[in-house]
């Protein structure tokens, strides 16, 4: 159990800028094994999303409400997907060679591209995300009453940080090991582990009506399309790549959210 929690908080400190105790240490081992448990970190911060939420909608607007939970998001992250997106923005926008987009990628600034890209994933959260609280009166919803935008939050921050770790699963790594902190997570997950990622990526969609489990297979198709677009291009994935799936995913499970509502 020591060790799991070990593994856990490594997890907390690679993704997030939550404190962790200090008897969680560094190790290369625990980082590699870390990948488990990124959906449940997902929990995490969707929960604090939702949280901010529903305390700004509730007594300032769902706008402030809508802000709060983006920029909490960010906050607790330390806009590291985010900035993970912006970079790919960067990397493929103005990449042609696959050594010129890797060059691209590791520049610490942010060029047009990926300024335009912040704009508009940002912008996305911003609209879809404003919708969600108009599913509060949904049937059986059974997470956080009143508010189907609560559950939503954690589902799609869990799912978009299992897509990411199907990727790492699935593809190899096409960065430069000696030089990104995310070549530490780059290893396959046991079979057991791998199950268990899976299984807390799509648990908060319990807490959601059966029709929402549909969400799920557009961001599935969505992976597989950046999945085979990082393949041809850079023969692989880079930790921006991982970022810019979770951005996206999340993206599209808002979106699936608004009109899985709608129309079924």
């Amino acid at each position: 159990m020591k060790k799991e929690a070990r593994i856990f908080l490594t997890a907390i400190m690679f993704l997030t800028r939550i404190p962790v105790p200090a008897f969680a240490g560094y190790s290369a081992d625990y980082l590699r094994q870390a990948p488990r448990y990124f959906p449940v970190i997902g929990w995490l911060v969707g929960a604090i999303s939702a949280a901010f939420l529903l305390l700004f909608s509730r007594f300032v607007s769902v706008d402030a409400g809508v802000l709060a939970a983006i920029l909490s998001g960010v906050f607790v992250t330390g806009a590291l997907h985010e900035d993970g997106f912006a970079d790919v923005c960067d990397g493929f926008g103005g990449g042609i060679t696959k050594e010129k987009i890797l060059t691209i990628l590791k520049d610490s600034r942010i060029g047009v591209y990926g300024a335009i890209g912040l704009i508009g994933i940002l912008g996305s959260k911003f609209v879809l995300l404003k919708e969600l609280p108009g599913l509060a009166a949904a049937p059986g919803l059974i997470a956080v009453p009143g508010s189907i935008a609560m559950s939503g939050l954690i589902a799609a921050h869990s799912l978009s940080r299992l897509m990411a770790v199907l990727v790492m699963q699935t593809t190899g790594y096409a960065g430069d090991p000696l030089v990104s902190k995310s070549a530490g997570v780059a290893g396959r997950l046991p079979g057991g582990a791998l199950i268990f990622a899976v299984l807390t990526g799509v648990a908060p969609f319990a807490l959601l009506p059966g029709h929402f489990w549909l969400v799920i297979v557009p961001v599935v198709v969505t992976t597989y399309g950046l999945r085979s677009y990082f393949r041809r291009r850079i023969g692989g994935y880079t930790g921006d790549c991982l970022g810019a799936i979770q951005q996206v995913t999340e993206i599209v499970t808002y979106l699936g959210f608004v009109l899985v509502w709608r129309f079924f």
